[in-house]
């Protein structure tokens, strides 16, 4: 059984920011699964996920087999893995961290510690969609396909302010609100306040709860599947054994460091494309096989049928999975049929890229 100490760790030294900061002594977290000598998948970790919470869609019964594959799977900064608030204490407040960031030290990783020169693949869920598109428009020829399920090339208006509201929950606990209290300095003093144990529990539990209406969809509520399906025996029962677990032994301000880069996504802010959010997707030359939730309340699919839809012809595909888990639907494996449904998509896509070498 893996852990959340069970990984590995790649130094990049002081890491210039797209913002202009730096990360001092800065690493990145991985795990790697597989032969080096095969072909190369790069699986990012999402939203306040550990390594060990990606290992769900891994095996030798599933396409993501080791026995096929070397699958790395890479931290995002601020995950407590990699370079966090957490693990870096000297820098305080933690350095504003892009999506361009995260996957310029992925690279880095991948090239000058393994030496590999192309991916078959980039995949992942939610913040790792992000990635998985970051990829594509940052590193267009550097892989044969990508699968990003349940995510966004660019995070819309309506999940920046679903993000600010479930981060004001978490920053109300310390006094502050979401907009002067961001990264943990106060506007009135200018001055570093941390977490007190209290502070710390209060918000977790509090942001855990505001999460809970967002995660997974109305139909799944109404369907009753946090009791029929997960086996909890009440709303109440789910919120407290499920939602405010999952954020509760996480720090409150690698959340924050990650809420940050999640509402600033973007894949054309970065150069050849200047902020044109439609000339970045013109940009993607891998293979895309683009895979929304139909019941998804912050990725629904019609942004996902933008982005294809502006791809170049051929490159993106839309698939759409029929499901009530909402984003859950592309989350750790609660809903075997949605794990069978994504894990068939990426044998034919995996196929289809080999067949083109």
């Amino acid at each position: 059984m893996s852990t959340d100490q069970d990984f590995e760790t790649y130094p990049l030294g002081d890491w210039k920011l797209q913002s202009g900061e730096t990360i001092p002594n800065a690493h990145i977290a991985y795990k790697t699964f597989g032969d080096p000598s095969l072909p190369a998948i790069v699986y990012p970790t999402w939203f306040s996920g550990h390594i060990e919470n990606n290992l769900w869609l891994i095996g030798e019964d599933k396409e993501l087999s080791p026995k096929k594959y070397f699958i790395i799977i890479p931290a995002l900064f601020g995950n407590g893995q990699s370079s966090s608030p957490s693990n870096t204490p000297a820098v305080k407040p933690f350095p504003r961290v892009s999506f361009y960031d995260n996957v310029r030290a992925q690279h880095e990783l991948v090239t000058k510690h393994f030496g590999i020169t192309h991916l078959r693949a980039v995949l992942g869920w939610s913040m790792g969609a992000a990635q998985t598109f970051q990829w594509a428009a940052q590193y267009p020829d550097f892989m044969d396909a990508i699968a990003p399920f349940c995510g966004s090339a660019k995070t819309s208006i309506h999940n920046q302010a679903m993000l600010e509201g479930i981060k004001s929950t978490l920053l109300a606990a310390k006094g502050f609100n979401s907009k002067t209290g961001e990264i943990g300095v106060s506007s009135d003093s200018g001055s570093y306040k941390g977490w007190t144990p209290q502070e710390r529990e209060v918000g977790l539990k509090a942001f855990g709860r505001a999460y809970s209406g967002w995660g997974f969809s109305q139909a799944f509520y109404r369907e009753k599947l946090h009791e029929t399906a997960l086996g909890y025996k009440s709303l109440e029962d789910f919120l407290e054994r499920f939602w405010e677990p999952l954020f509760g032994s996480r720090d409150p301000e690698n959340l924050v460091t990650m809420l940050q880069t999640w509402q600033n996504g973007d894949i054309s802010q970065q150069k050849p494309y200047n902020g044109d959010f439609e000339e970045a997707l013109k940009g993607i030359k891998a293979k895309a096989l683009v895979l929304p939730s139909k019941t998804d309340l912050y990725f629904p699919p019609e942004d996902s049928e933008y982005e294809v839809a502006n791809m170049q012809l051929g490159v993106g595909t839309l698939d759409v999975y029929p499901s009530i888990w909402g984003h859950w639907a592309g989350g750790p494996g609660g809903s075997p049929d949605d794990v069978k449904w994504l894990n068939d998509r990426l044998v034919s896509l995996l196929q289809s890229a080999t067949a083109q070498e």
